[in-house]
């Protein structure tokens, strides 16, 4: 009989056991611990079908193909026979045999007892031996601060040091005379930077100048990155290696070298700034674009706000359109500020909020979860996890900054014709039928409707149930959820239009401080201004550097949330026995997960500690139910719970159900 084969990704669970995904098959293969066969999570597989388990394709791994890491974080521990690590992925089933230590290692010193390390295995292809590896990196003492978040970074391949050449080649560009030659002077019209108050780069500002009493002109100013940071150069071939800035609870992993990200390429204010910019002619009642520009400028930024203090001026002072005889009724409440860019901030966030509600209207939709911050003492403590409030003044700079990224991607577009692909664009894919039929599923368990037809969705039903559940205790889940089940946005050279966004035309050009692919258009940008062809061996590049960066951000997105995840479980250590009110935010045939709404920390109840009844799981109905109660305990149920444990070297939660 014929053997059949077939290749995939393979996923692990902590149990160990696999799931390996074949591209054009609907099901996952079934893969159990000894059927591994030294297979790590995420490898590229061979799989022999052998049979059925639990209604799956139940298979074994023949041959790995593709490991898709060999390098690993996690602790040394001292045995009589030598070193053993641990990892700290949960799913890396074995320990392994610390065989050497690389030279580079050996500067940090010896390795210890307890001591965190990044670990590189060698070729492991018998299961009944554990792998063998070399320690490439001491870390620190487990449990510190520093040594977590620098795990955490290590882990995920993101580089925290510039090397030296980089550093000096920031150096001598930071030290040239500025050639402000061919360039548009802004200088002297009305221009500010709106941050987070804790920013210590600023990317983008915006102008504001009246032309006459219909229409106002409105500039999106970008740093000038690409002035500095040449092809060619170590500045370049760096900032394309790491492709984008990290941020984690307690620190940012630049680009580019501070001297440029910080100083020479930051918008500071009451300074020259070198910048590439969109200006636009709108008309003042109605929002719309008359015309638009785009070149190099140079501009002196007059302020520097925090969101929270535009956000006070908008607040606390009356709005300049109301009439004189009302606004002199009515006192501007200077709150620090006076009545500074009053008429340009007012007139700035009303024409976003016409833009926000075209957007709408036209299918984008509004996905804002909930995003949590940290407090920390001096030693990297958390003292407050609170979650971060969604600003008017937040909403209106990302609506300059979609403008922008929207008519330069047209722009371009344009310019290049049916050629295209001489550009990079970002984009988001229709959603997977499939996902969208679970999606709905789901939402139907908690009680709400997703209006679907034949496993497609359109972006103003969706906007549709996220409007009717705001305020809805599983508005957040919801909202998770939808997220999770789109498709992911990548750059790409083939504009395929942006799903979320409902643009037919977008790409990233506003932030090329902290996004490589920002600093790529404003190059492409400039050659399709001056006339420049790109060359063909230059093109050729731009796909792969959309799947570097792609790839890349994914890194960074993981980082942040285990950065997060990690202090989350750190705040509540101190909490353990300590009661909670919490809402069940997902349900496995192992446990339910109950997330704590104030700080977003999620735990597990597992079904094993439940000893009021036995227990099992409806997945159809997404809860879980008492065999002999017939209780239910579904997904969006508001529980009382008391926190069990906090495991730090696992980032895990336990809790129990009073």
């Amino acid at each position: 009989m014929k053997t059949k084969m077939m290749r995939g990704i393979i996923k692990l669970t902590a149990k160990p056991t696999g799931f390996v995904e074949v591209e054009g098959r609907d099901d996952d293969i079934i893969v159990f611990e000894e059927g591994l066969n030294c297979a790590l999570n995420k490898d590229e597989v061979e799989v022999e079908i052998i049979g059925k388990s639990y209604d799956k394709q139940k298979g074994v791994v023949k041959k790995i193909i593709k490991r898709n890491k060999i390098r690993f974080v996690g602790t040394l521990k001292k045995t009589p026979s030598g070193f053993i690590f641990l990892p700290d992925d949960f799913k890396f089933y074995r320990y392994i045999d610390i065989v050497g230590i690389a030279a580079s290692a050996k500067s940090y010193g010896e390795p210890k007892d307890g001591i965190k390390a990044l670990v590189e295995i060698n070729d492991w292809h018998n299961p009944a031996l554990n792998p063998t590896g070399k320690i490439i990196e001491i870390i620190g003492e487990r449990g510190l601060h520093e040594t977590e978040m620098r795990s955490i970074l290590v882990d995920k391949g993101i580089v925290y040091d510039f090397p030296p050449e980089v550093e000096v080649e920031a150096q001598k560009v930071s030290r040239g005379v500025l050639d402000t030659s061919g360039r548009k002077d802004f200088r002297s019209i009305t221009t500010f930077t709106i941050d987070p108050k804790d920013a210590k780069d600023f990317d983008d500002a915006l102008s504001f100048e009246i032309v006459n009493e219909n229409i106002y002109r409105i500039g999106v100013h970008i740093a000038d990155v690409s002035h500095f940071v040449r092809p060619g150069t170590a500045l370049d071939a760096e900032a394309r290696r790491r492709a984008f800035s990290v941020y984690l609870v307690d620190r940012t992993i630049p680009m580019l070298p501070e001297i440029l990200s910080n100083d020479l390429c930051s918008l500071n204010p009451n300074v020259d700034r070198l910048t590439f910019s969109a200006v636009f002619d709108i008309e003042k009642a109605s929002g719309k674009i008359l015309s638009r520009w785009f070149g190099k400028t140079i501009i002196n930024s007059k302020k520097r706000f925090t969101y929270e203090e535009a956000q006070e001026i908008l607040n606390t002072t009356p709005s300049p359109t109301l009439p004189q005889r009302e606004r002199e009724s009515n006192p501007p409440l200077r709150g620090g500020q006076g009545e500074v860019f009053v008429q340009e901030l007012f007139e700035l966030d009303r024409i976003a909020k016409i833009y926000r509600e075209e957007n709408k209207k036209n299918g984008a939709i509004e996905f804002e979860t909930d995003e949590v911050r940290f407090e920390l003492d001096p030693t990297g403590k958390p003292l407050r996890v609170y979650k971060k409030e969604r600003l008017d003044t937040m909403k209106m700079i990302e609506e300059w900054m979609l403008l922008a990224n929207r008519e330069v991607a047209k722009f371009i577009s344009q310019k290049l014709g049916k050629k295209g692909r001489a550009s990079i664009f970002r984009i988001h894919d229709t959603p997977n039928k499939e996902r969208m039929e679970e999606l709905a599923i789901f939402v139907r368990a908690l009680g709400h409707d997703l209006r679907i037809q034949n496993g497609e969705v359109t972006a103003k039903d969706l906007n549709l149930m996220l409007s009717k559940l705001e305020g809805h205790a599983s508005e957040s889940l919801v909202r998770t959820a939808a997220v999770r089940a789109m498709a992911k946005a990548i750059y790409s050279t083939k504009n395929i239009g942006h799903f979320g966004l409902a643009f037919e035309y977008y790409t990233h050009f506003t932030s090329p401080i902290r996004r490589y692919p920002d600093l790529m258009i404003h190059r492409i940008l400039e050659k399709n201004l001056t006339g420049e062809k790109i060359a063909q061996n230059e093109m050729a590049k731009f796909q792969k550097i959309c799947d570097e960066a792609s790839e890349k951000e994914v890194a960074a997105s993981q980082a942040e949330r285990e950065s997060i995840r990690y202090k989350q479980v750190e705040f509540m250590q101190e909490k353990v026995g300590q009661e909670f009110d919490g809402v069940i935010s997902g349900v496995t045939e192992w446990g339910i997960y109950v997330e704590e709404p104030s700080t977003k920390a999620e735990g597990m109840v597992r079904l094993k500690n439940m000893t009021d009844d036995s227990y099992s799981l409806d997945e159809k109905n997404y809860r879980v139910v008492g065999f002999r109660s017939k209780k239910k305990l579904s997904l969006g149920d508001k529980v009382r719970v008391c926190l069990l444990s906090a495991d730090l070297a696992r980032k895990t939660l336990d809790f129990k159900i009073i």
